[in-house]
């Protein structure tokens, strides 16, 4: 097998499940790709100037031994396509939880999770403000969660509880395929950059990294399913 498909098929394999499944008739995931597919686009614009951005100043590299070489400013097509499959696969586990244990919705911890975590994740954040990979993940993660937290009147859709049940199940396939990522190695980090603390080959900021991008999706994405503009819903 060519080398330089590495990154394309760890990304293809990702998806061929999720997509298989969305036609399950407990879930019927692909009745509300209409709002998935618009919720997906300013998450993915955010992630990618952000990834260009840090891919410019070395924060991360790509090896270009696992790439197709096909670049948009100097991120490869495989990684932008990350920002759209991901979220498609980790929506898809999101829905499913929604579908087959809808009792999560009656939890109430889950607000105090998240504000918690925002002020654990925004201290880590200033006091590694010299470390970019930390510093940005953890600061903007700790802020998007803060506002959603403490603007239910603007987030009443949102479910804390149901976000970190699904997120923690999430992070069973978003971990194999990082691992993939950055074992092979696909993708490079400048360990000057982030705590040096890995999940095996993953830098721990990843965690929080794919958090904010999940979150960012679903929050859209529950608010555009649950307006008032949606009425056959």
């Amino acid at each position: 097998m060519n080398s330089h498909y590495t990154y394309f098929l760890i990304l293809a394999a990702s998806l061929i499940g999720p997509l298989c499944l969305s036609f399950d008739k407990k879930v019927a995931f692909y009745k509300k790709w209409k709002y998935l597919f618009p919720a997906m686009l300013l998450p993915a614009f955010i992630y990618i100037v952000w990834d260009i951005y840090f891919t410019a100043k070395g924060v991360w590299s790509f090896n270009e031994d696992y790439i197709i070489g096909i670049k948009i400013q100097n991120l490869p097509i495989e990684e932008i396509l990350f920002f759209f499959i991901v979220p498609y696969c980790c929506v898809f586990i999101y829905e499913c939880m929604q579908a087959y244990f809808p009792q999560i919705k009656n939890m109430h911890w889950g607000n105090k999770v998240l504000k918690l975590l925002a002020a654990l994740l925004l201290i880590i954040g200033i006091v590694f403000y010299d470390h970019a990979y930390t510093a940005w993940t953890f600061i903007f993660s700790a802020f998007f969660i803060a506002i959603v937290s403490f603007s239910k009147k603007y987030f009443k859709i949102f479910n804390a509880a149901s976000f970190l049940v699904s997120y923690s199940v999430m992070l069973i396939p978003f971990l194999i395929v990082n691992g993939f990522l950055t074992s092979i190695p696909v993708v490079i980090y400048n360990n000057a950059e982030n705590l040096g603390i890995r999940i095996l080959s993953i830098p721990f900021e990843d965690t929080f990294y794919g958090m904010l991008l999940i979150l960012l999706n679903i929050v859209i994405y529950e608010g555009l399913k649950n307006s008032v503009w949606n009425s056959e819903e």
